[in-house]
């Protein structure tokens, strides 16, 4: 690995880590609150730089989602394959010609002024050491200046999501390239009230869906940027090689679809809904004094939830071929429609550099921070996080609790704690409650088959068939020592009637009660049976059902569920 690989890790790690701040004020093109999803998925190739960044530069091109993904697409494809520190300013400014000429309408006061800036400043400065604080500067102002530049985001009172994604990542990159070690201030402190959504500002309804495709054109067809203006809204088009990636919005994806059949063959293709999601993603603020909560995607917490909750999540990656995306930003269908198809999945945890940032990035957004880390017997996170703290923890605002616990177990602590935390500024109570709660979650996971636990080496595979063979379904339960096999029945109903027995036995007659009800593949049999059956046992408990953690569920493979409570404190 080389200097500019490692920038280019630094740089994507700075931006995982402050992708839930710039889903928040994405207000451009549409305020869809996915402007950090979208960089964190696009730019995904980055966390593991090496190799030939030419490849690379086509993975991203490939994986580009959204308008502020495939704009950077653009960009980094001419970026990635630099040869070294001093092909930077010949690179940057192909990369920013090209970002320019993707885009159908072009618009000062995104990401293109940043690219703008990067290429003006090391056209006059060669990247070194003494002149990296200038060049982040000139940054900096590009990105102030797109809050008065365009008419969304002067009445949103924010500056531009991507812009200051791009802004993120080029302060990282060029800080690792040239050892600079001068002082970083907080965003809060270079983007003075340009950080948060004015409260009056309504974004307005948008009916259209978001379309990423990628299409192999017939023969003597051009689809350029300009063919493809015509076609729809927020138009991105980037070649590669002999395929086009096209980002388009438009009110009727099969129509568009149709139109682009006769230009070529289409080779990929998704299409979502646009809905504005401002207010869902601002949630209200937890009050001063009291402590932020943050945890592992690892606990069944799906993104949208932990945003409801105001919970800053850590995520793991899940592993498909040469693809690596962050556990949240999976769909687990698709997930695991690939392992029943006989695809390898697997786990990947974050880089160090990318814990790091995150570790940073909370403590300086929202100051005294309590991180439920999922249990030392299942990842080196707790370790992770405790090594950080010593060495860079100066204001000693994360405080590190080790839960033992992972899946819907820790999914549960988080969220009662979460809800704890918005209630009161007495941080000592949020801790005490997080205690308590260690000791008196249970969770108890059903496993369908013992397949994806031999594939994973979790089980050997003479025990796999002697299972397989008789059809045993183990129960188990993630605790502070690790696993721990707590049961073994044969069929779902024997699983009903496993989970009906603990309830009754451990949470009947404790007060009232959260219960989480997780599912893999199988959502339709665990709402449509189980959850009539724990109403039946509980019928004043609050009733979660969420997607089993992808972490836990590539393990233990499709048909798993899961079932995890405590009292509500």
């Amino acid at each position: 690995m080389n200097d500019l690989d490692e920038g280019f890790i630094a740089g994507y790690a700075g931006l995982c880590a402050r992708a839930d701040l710039l889903d928040r004020i994405n207000v451009f093109p549409v305020a869809d609150s996915d402007t950090g999803a979208n960089l964190r998925i696009s730019l995904g190739p980055l966390r593991a730089c090496g190799g030939d960044r030419a490849v690379l530069a086509s993975r991203i091109r490939r994986l580009a989602t959204g308008n502020s993904g495939n704009i950077a697409a653009a960009f980094f494809s001419e970026l990635l394959p630099a040869a070294g520190i001093d092909d930077l300013p010949r690179r940057a400014a192909r990369g920013r010609a090209r970002a320019w000429e993707a885009v159908a309408e072009p618009q000062p006061g995104t990401m293109l002024s940043v690219f703008d800036g990067l290429d003006a400043a090391l056209a006059t400065s060669p990247l070194t050491a003494a002149t990296c604080p200038t060049i982040i500067s000139a940054l900096q102002q590009a990105v102030v200046l797109t809050a008065s530049t365009l008419a969304d985001l002067r009445s949103a009172g924010v500056v531009d999501a991507g812009a200051l994604g791009m802004f993120v990542f080029f302060d990282g990159f060029c800080r690792t390239l040239t050892g600079y070690r001068g002082p970083r201030l907080p965003l809060a402190a270079l983007f003075p009230d340009l950080l948060a959504i004015r409260t009056d500002f309504h974004p307005p309804a948008s009916g259209s869906f978001c379309v990423d495709t990628i299409i192999r054109p017939g023969a003597g067809r051009r689809l350029d940027t300009e063919a493809m203006a015509a076609l729809g809204e927020s138009v991105v088009v980037v070649p590669d090689e002999d395929q086009v990636k096209i980002h388009i919005h438009t009110p009727d994806p099969q129509d568009l679809r149709r139109r682009l059949e006769l230009l070529g063959e289409v080779v990929g293709w998704s299409d979502e809904a646009l809905r504005p999601g401002t207010e869902a993603a601002n949630h209200s603020p937890v009050p001063s004094g009291s402590l932020h909560i943050m945890t592992d995607a690892a606990g069944s917490l799906p993104r949208e939830m932990a945003r409801r909750h105001g919970i800053t999540l850590l995520d793991s990656y899940i592993v498909v071929g040469e693809v690596a995306r962050p556990e949240s930003l999976c769909d687990p269908g698709m997930i695991y429609a690939r392992m029943r198809a006989g695809e390898k999945v697997t786990t990947a945890q974050a880089s160090l550099v990318e814990r790091h940032e995150l570790y940073a990035g909370v403590c300086e957004e929202y100051g005294s921070t309590l991180y439920l880390c999922v249990g030392s017997a299942f990842t080196g996170n707790h370790a992770t996080a405790a090594a950080w703290k010593r060495d860079n923890d100066r204001q000693n605002l994360l405080d590190i609790i080790d839960t033992g616990a992972a899946s819907g177990r820790l999914a549960v602590i988080a969220l009662l704690v979460a809800r704890h935390a918005r209630r009161t500024v007495k941080a000592d109570t949020v801790r005490a409650l997080a205690a308590t709660l260690v000791d008196s979650c249970r969770e108890y996971v059903f496993i369908d088959t013992l397949r994806y636990l031999v594939a994973g080496g979790r089980v050997s595979r003479a025990g796999g068939w002697f299972g397989e063979l008789l059809q045993l379904k183990p129960v188990i339960s993630p605790t502070r020592e690790g696993v721990r096999r707590v049961g073994v029945v044969r069929n779902r109903d024997a699983q009903l009637a496993f989970a009906s027995d603990r309830l009754r036995h451990e949470a009947v007659g404790r007060g009232d009660m959260l219960v989480l009800l997780q599912y893999s593949d199988n959502r339709g049999w665990v709402e449509e049976t189980v959850r009539p059956r724990v109403r039946s046992i509980l019928p004043e408990a609050e009733l979660l059902l969420v997607p089993l953690s992808l972490t836990s569920g590539v393990h233990m493979g499709p048909g798993t569920w899961s079932l995890a409570f405590a009292p509500v404190p």
